[in-house]
């Protein structure tokens, strides 16, 4: 099943352009989860934050830290709260709302009180629904032969890898016939998300770490969702451009290359990694 995959101690099939601040359960040591919150002022000074923003490539990790502070709660009131929550998830989830916390711009009030974590989370997973059961997003998974599920779990990768919207119809398209050919989608920011890091430096080490998301050794899709993704990824999931790629770096901001041939990839590669010595250097 692997013969038509290069070794994997010459391949790194992604590595994006940019950095991306991500955590899953807990924030990464030694960085701190921007909580973006629109601020309402009267003219006598800010009052309290009445909505709270979810960015669009968030894991649930970094989202449970965002509603403790938004609703000035202890750490870990969010993700206690999911007990209590009833979150109306896809059987496959098995209770894990990874994918389904839609990111959106959402109240902190209702009914002039403030809003409590279960509430919010589950007003996260009914936008989700509402998104991810339509007719254009179910229709589309349909038809890719794929549930709703794993077009949210590619969808996150998507979200993830891709460096720009224009990417990502080409990166679905990248998983899409890495999994038709049976090879293991060798994605990054999967053994990323089992390492709960970030970083552009994926190392042989690393592809070994024994997770059911390192897709390096596992085939098929990761368990769950990687992220949450926003509408541009889902539509690039259910929709993915034409093209026999097997292989995408980006080289530097702005420069991303797909291609199918590895020899190619690997030249590609290659000056991805001069552009990081030198920016190194630089700095």
């Amino acid at each position: 099943m692997y013969q038509n995959t290069p070794p994997r101690s010459t391949i790194r099939l992604t590595r994006r352009g940019r950095l991306v601040l991500i955590a899953t359960g807990a924030v990464v040591a030694g960085t701190a989860v921007a909580v973006p919150l629109l601020m309402l002022d009267s003219g006598q000074g800010a009052k309290e934050p009445t909505t709270l923003l979810i960015p669009e490539g968030w894991r649930a990790g970094q989202v449970y830290d965002a509603v403790d502070k938004a609703l000035g709660r202890p750490p870990g009131s969010a993700k206690r709260s999911l007990a209590k929550a009833h979150l109306k998830l896809p059987n496959e989830a098995e209770g894990n709302p990874e994918g389904y916390l839609f990111p959106a711009t959402y109240p902190l009030e209702r009914n002039g009180r403030k809003t409590t974590p279960e509430a919010l989370l589950s007003f996260m997973v009914d936008t989700a629904n509402k998104k991810f059961n339509g007719a254009p997003i179910a229709a589309g998974a349909q038809r890719n032969a794929m549930n709703v599920y794993q077009a949210v779990t590619i969808a996150s990768i998507v979200q993830a890898e891709a460096a720009t919207k224009a990417d990502m119809a080409k990166v679905a398209r990248v998983v899409f016939n890495r999994l038709e050919r049976g090879m293991p989608l060798q994605m990054d920011s999967t053994v990323n998300y089992a390492l709960n890091r970030s970083t552009l430096r994926t190392t042989s080490a690393d592809t070994r770490i024994d997770s059911p998301y390192n897709s390096y050794q596992r085939m098929g899709l990761p368990p769950t969702p990687i992220d949450n993704p926003g509408e541009d990824a889902m539509r690039a999931a259910i929709a993915p451009a034409a093209g026999n790629w097997l292989y995408f770096v980006t080289v530097k901001p702005g420069d991303t290359r797909f291609t199918d041939n590895f020899e190619e990839h690997r030249r590609n590669v290659a000056e991805f990694n001069k552009n990081q010595k030198n920016s190194a250097k630089q700095d």
